[in-house]
């Protein structure tokens, strides 16, 4: 096994990373930016070192710098998290020309996965359902005839990156072309590439995705779906594991594409296949992150299989000590983000010293966080401050669950999501199921239309 793995992240999944590693033995290398000097990844590593200046650019994403602190520290892995550099292929390639081991898949899969346009030509080869649309735009009348052929709604999406960015939904033949150039310029703003293609924009659907392990001898498994719908601006707010409405035949059509999928491109570690699923139980490949989920832990608790070590323990070289059939699935839990933001300001992010925290606790009640009483939040990260897990014998009681442990997590010097968090738990939609990405921008126009 390792002895030293060097995280290349921040926030909670530094936390948890780190957590997982003093677990299994091994050292953990910690690196921060200026701003991040008393964050708790920092004081919970083994070492850590300090690699730039507050911005993502100077720090997390300064690839360099990261090699040199895990070569001159005797690293033999790096772990990239999820978001910041952990699906770029140029780093893992880095990590394996430095004699490193990059724990996620080959850096060729990543490039391939990671470019939504490739990785839909490829599903397609594998025979792996997609959603109707056109490859690269390069010549937007065509582009356009060709929205206008499969019928308006569409969606212009970046190749590269995600978190809902050089992401533009087109009403109308008229509104096409500005939403291609916009959608383009924040792609090569946000990821340096401004390739975008068009497919069919489908409504009243689900965001249903399926997340797996493949280990370094060609073994695949898949440990079920999470729902993940309840969405604002393509960004996720509250996952479930399982999907209440999925069927139990479609369940197992999904596995079937999944572990199909991910042989056809030789993946390896974890990976989740995110998929869009219709009220007549369609279901069309939407992308594929070649990385941690941020909602990774509902699947961890609905499966009893901790996705972090097995990603370390495939880096290493070790197979599966189980297979498919040995997967079982107990139970339901669900995931609430917690954003310091202010949900009644058109969400607007907050920062700020944290004078209070009261934690929730209870049976299986996690929290899976980075701050402390007395951290201040910096300005210059995503919004996201932590994660509220909960894990039941059934939905309901994890609804119930979830609810009393929304009500006890306290925090003062900070505004947080969490009151309209218990709020959308409460909505018949989420209560029975039905809820789809389209749910909460419906919601808040009817909150509006309201005041």
């Amino acid at each position: 096994m390792f002895k030293k793995i060097l995280i290349a992240n921040r926030g909670e999944i530094a936390v948890r990373i780190i957590r997982a590693c003093n677990e299994m033995g091994i050292q953990t290398v910690a690196i921060y930016s200026q701003a991040d000097k008393k964050a708790l990844h920092v004081q919970l590593a083994d070492e850590s070192y300090c690699i730039g200046g507050p911005y993502l650019k100077d720090s997390y994403l300064n690839m360099s710098a990261i090699i040199i602190v895990a070569v001159n520290t005797g690293c033999e892995a790096i772990h990239p998290g999820y978001g910041l550099l952990s699906e770029n292929a140029q780093f893992a390639e880095l990590c394996e020309k430095c004699n490193i081991k990059f724990i996620g898949p080959h850096y060729n899969i990543i490039a391939k996965m990671g470019d939504k346009d490739e990785a839909r030509r490829t599903m397609q080869k594998a025979g792996v359902p997609v959603v109707p649309g056109m490859d690269e735009i390069i010549n937007i009348a065509e582009a356009k005839a060709f929205a206008k052929k499969i019928g308006f709604p569409v969606i212009v999406k970046a190749s590269a990156g995600g978190g809902g960015r050089g992401i533009r939904i087109v009403q109308t033949e008229e509104e096409f072309e500005k939403a291609v150039l916009t959608a383009k310029l924040e792609a090569k703003n946000a990821f340096g590439n401004d390739k975008v293609y068009v497919e069919k924009y489908l409504t009243d659907v689900k965001h249903v995705e399926m997340q797996i392990l493949a280990d370094e001898f060609g073994n695949v498994v898949v440990l079920g779906e999470r729902d993940c719908s309840m969405q604002r601006k393509n960004q996720k707010i509250i996952e479930e594991s399982p999907c209440k409405v999925l069927e139990e035949e479609t369940r197992q059509r999904m596995i079937d594409a999944t572990v199909l999928a991910a042989k056809y491109v030789g993946y390896t570690n974890a990976g989740t296949i995110e998929y869009l699923l219709d009220k007549e139980n369609n279901f069309y490949f939407m992308e594929m992150n070649t990385r941690l989920q941020v909602e990774h832990p509902v699947t961890e608790c609905v499966t009893e299989i901790d996705l972090v070590k097995w990603q370390i323990r495939i880096a290493n070289g070790q197979p599966f000590t189980f297979k498919q059939k040995d997967i079982t699935f107990r139970g339901a839990a669900i995931e609430c983000r917690i954003n310091a933001e202010d949900a009644t300001n058109d969400f607007k992010p907050n920062c700020g010293k944290i004078k209070l925290l009261h934690i929730p606790g209870g049976a299986w009640v996690r929290f899976d966080s980075a701050i402390y009483q007395g951290y201040e939040i910096p300005p210059f990260y995503d919004s996201m401050i932590g994660k509220l897990i909960v894990y039941a014998r059934d939905r309901e009681e994890a609804i119930r669950k979830m609810k009393s442990a929304l009500s006890e997590l306290k925090t003062e010097g900070i505004i947080t999501n969490v009151d309209f968090s218990a709020t959308l738990l409460s909505q018949k939609e989420f209560e029975d199921g039905s809820y789809c990405t389209n749910f909460l921008e419906k919601f808040l126009k009817g909150q509006a239309a309201t005041k």
